[in-house]
């Protein structure tokens, strides 16, 4: 449980992206909005609040998370992985990044990041999936630019690249 301020806020921490971070939350303080607003983590972003969109997914201990209806203190002491972390390097994307950007899997943008997190999240813990399980898990996810058709060319080219470095 995190510890009470003197100003009974609550003094959050966790790791963020492999680095330890911490800050002080409102007891009703969204993690999406701690993420953006407190930690500046602008890359998970707040779209319909409810846990619908998807544009909000991050990875909590490795599993997909939505951080819009998750309260910044149920985060304490979490292993918390948001889009600016996916890349391997400061100078080089990740494997699906690469994908999006090659195949033109965004438009806006703005519901890119949740779908990157989950997509990584599920190609890592399911190599071999279908298809068909790979737009189930993607339905999760409200775009409203792309008609879907790229990002799963996306999703598809990700799953095939990660699994020849795999046996390389």
């Amino acid at each position: 449980m995190p510890r009470l301020t003197a100003d009974r806020r609550h003094l959050v921490r966790f790791i963020l992206n492999g680095r330890a971070v911490e800050g002080e939350a409102e007891p009703r303080l969204l993690l999406v909005d701690f993420l953006r607003h407190v930690l500046g983590a602008t890359g998970t972003h707040a779209g319909c609040e409810h846990g619908v969109c998807g544009a909000c997914t991050i990875q909590i201990d490795g599993e997909p998370a939505r951080a819009c209806i998750m309260l910044a203190v149920q985060a304490d002491g979490a292993d918390i992985r948001t889009v600016e972390g996916l890349a391997p390097a400061p100078d080089r994307l990740s494997v699906p990044q690469e994908c999006f950007r090659e195949f033109h899997g965004l438009q806006c943008g703005f519901c890119t990041a949740g779908i990157l997190m989950s997509l990584d999240a599920f190609l890592r813990a399911q190599p071999d999936a279908s298809e068909l399980e790979i737009r189930t898990m993607l339905s999760g996810h409200l775009c409203r630019c792309t008609g879907y058709v790229p990002i799963m060319q996306a999703a598809l080219a990700a799953q095939q690249r990660l699994r020849e470095a795999a046996h390389a």
